[in-house]
């Protein structure tokens, strides 16, 4: 009866810290990889490498959406929702954004990002303004490579 109890315990244990670390990736933070140069030379700044770059996804802000202008943000697209983007936030709710084409005030509950490189990015200049509810975070630090590991500021 030993080898029972033993599976049954490694089982128990497995599933439990499945469930702490679903819900510390849930909850407090996540790691997530850069896909794509749309924000070089902040990540991946060497395009023909063949490490991305991982960052830490912080999700504390999420509570009362305490984000501001110049913070790096992952968030779901607002026309293919399971697609994920990673861009910096230029424009907050209330302000006004010259576009390529016009001046736009962004409404309330939305905010406008950019990719920092403007020539390779699907960014707010193409979709409009994003719902503040469609982040799922913002970006702290580069976790890896461990050669780059560094904070990510404004």
């Amino acid at each position: 009866m030993g080898i029972p109890n033993f599976i049954w315990g490694l089982a128990k244990k497995t599933f439990t810290g499945g469930i702490i670390g679903l819900t510390i990736s849930d909850r407090c933070c996540s790691v997530s990889p850069v896909r794509g140069d749309s924000m070089s030379p902040t990540f991946n700044p060497q395009r023909n490498s063949f490490l991305d770059d991982y960052v830490l996804v912080d999700k504390f802000c999420l509570s009362n959406y305490k984000f501001a202008r110049g913070d790096v943000v992952v968030f779901s697209s607002p026309t293919h929702l399971r697609e994920r983007h990673m861009k910096r936030i230029v424009g907050m709710p209330g302000e006004w954004i010259s576009s390529s084409q016009d001046v736009i005030r962004i409404p309330e509950g939305h905010c406008w990002v950019e990719g920092d490189n403007k020539a390779s990015s699907l960014d707010s200049r193409t979709f409009g303004p994003i719902p503040l509810g469609l982040i799922q975070g913002r970006v702290t630090r580069v976790v890896w490579p461990p050669q780059r590991i560094s904070k990510i500021g404004r």
